[in-house]
């Protein structure tokens, strides 16, 4: 399948969420857990940040301390997302193009999940090699 929605990625999902108050560690505990590389940051029910794994580099890399060091003082707040109409192509040019390896899933104000380049099959990444070769090669 090389044009798949998103939402059939992300149907039957339940991705990690936290809160803007929980700390550095429990994000870190709660995706070591859940063998996940990102935790969407939600407030009311609302797509507020993100948190993966690099920003977990970065925060020890400067000296944070993970216990008292909150989610909302170090996410990335209001990320680009995708709603589940967007195909898979269109979640992997975004990844390529803005230099990020999760892309949370919403429709409106409603979190339907989250897709990473591991959610795509082999010929969904092949069309997306060849398209950006092609491009590489034109410009």
């Amino acid at each position: 399948m090389t044009n798949r929605s998103l939402q059939l990625i992300v149907e039957n999902q339940d991705p990690l969420t936290l809160g803007p108050g929980d700390s550095i560690q429990e994000a870190c505990a709660q995706m070591w857990e859940r063998r996940v590389g990102a935790t969407l940051v939600v407030n009311g029910g609302k797509l507020v940040g993100i948190f993966t794994g690099r920003d977990a580099v970065r925060i020890l890399a400067e000296g944070r301390d993970p216990v008292h060091t909150t989610l909302a003082a170090v996410m990335t707040r209001n990320p680009d997302s995708l709603p589940s109409t967007a195909h898979a192509i269109d979640a992997l040019n975004q990844m390529r193009d803005c230099g990020y390896r999760h892309i949370p899933v919403v429709d409106g104000e409603k979190l339907v999940g989250i897709v990473s380049r591991s959610d795509f099959e082999g010929r969904e990444l092949e069309l997306f090699e060849e398209e950006t070769t092609l491009w590489e090669r034109t410009a």
